[in-house]
């Protein structure tokens, strides 16, 4: 079946007057509701044969009809972007996400008012009453904390939802809520940045905690890695050492004290650095 709000393989059926009509092969044609689908005149490629199998995005056009088109969408259904509101009128907003037709965010699914020329992360799903593409800012309700898909340790993707005074909420593989503490980031992030995390707690609430960098051994790895690029691109000298103020270590290295005496103890014994007065050294290979 022809699927709305995302890339579908095609098959390019007929040239017309407006544009070549794609649909499913031949066998499956009957079977899908939508039969075949108009690809506008400016976007047919400029080589094409009848038989031809072309990737498109399909969405609904102004009356509502099934339209493809080559153009890259900024959101794909049931997913998550951060989009800017092209106007705003009597019945809600209308975001810019790549077509030609604005993506609708009706007043009842604003968290706040939107206004025009801003950013919100929105969510976009099929409204089963209109039959018709919407997104939505009340993010936490396309969310699920009860049945869990990560494990502690686990890598996963992240997506900066929004700040608050705790920490950074983000959502997990675009299923789950979970949480950056504050004094455990050394970055500027916004929302809507994408993001890779670690699992560092699920509690048994539902609630999950996240963390920017690997736990153990391979933190240690990570951050020690970190320490041996910069004394590289610093000729093999860093002014830092166990005396070093917290603010100086992560204005140089993005990383925590706690986290930079662990790492550069495991390089002193694996013998990849000196530990001098006035900072560490790279030893030379």
């Amino acid at each position: 079946m022809i699927e709305i709000g995302k890339y579908n393989t095609l098959t390019i059926l007929r040239e017309t007057k407006v544009g070549l009509y794609l649909g499913l092969p031949e066998e499956n044609i009957e079977q899908d509701p939508t039969k075949d689908i108009l690809l506008p005149n400016k976007y047919v490629p400029a080589d094409f044969k009848i038989g031809n199998e072309i990737a498109v995005f399909v969405y609904l056009d102004h009356e509502e009809r099934p339209v493809a088109t080559t153009l890259e969408p900024y959101i794909f259904l049931n997913e998550f972007a951060l989009l800017r509101v092209n106007y705003v009128n009597q019945v809600g907003a209308f975001m810019n996400w790549g077509m030609e037709k604005d993506l609708f965010v009706p007043f009842k699914e604003q968290a706040r008012p939107m206004e025009q020329g801003k950013r919100y992360l929105v969510y976009m799903y099929m409204d089963e009453k209109t039959n018709r593409l919407v997104g939505s800012s009340k993010t936490n309700q396309f969310l699920d904390n009860e049945n869990i898909t990560v494990e502690n340790g686990e890598e996963v993707d992240l997506i900066v939802s929004h700040i608050t005074e705790v920490g950074i909420n983000v959502i997990i593989n675009e299923k789950h809520k979970g949480l950056l503490y504050k004094n455990e980031v050394f970055e500027d992030l916004r929302t809507g940045d994408r993001i890779i995390g670690y699992i560092k707690n699920i509690r048994p609430d539902g609630k999950i905690d996240v963390s920017r960098q690997p736990f153990g051994m391979e933190r240690v790895d990570a951050s020690g890695q970190i320490i041996l690029d910069e004394l590289k691109a610093s000729r093999g000298f860093l002014r830092l050492n166990d005396d070093s103020h917290p603010e100086d270590i992560k204005t140089v290295l993005k990383m925590s004290k706690k986290t930079f005496k662990k790492a550069i103890g495991t390089l002193y014994k694996q013998k990849l650095i000196e530990i001098k007065e006035d900072g560490i050294y790279l030893v030379k290979e």
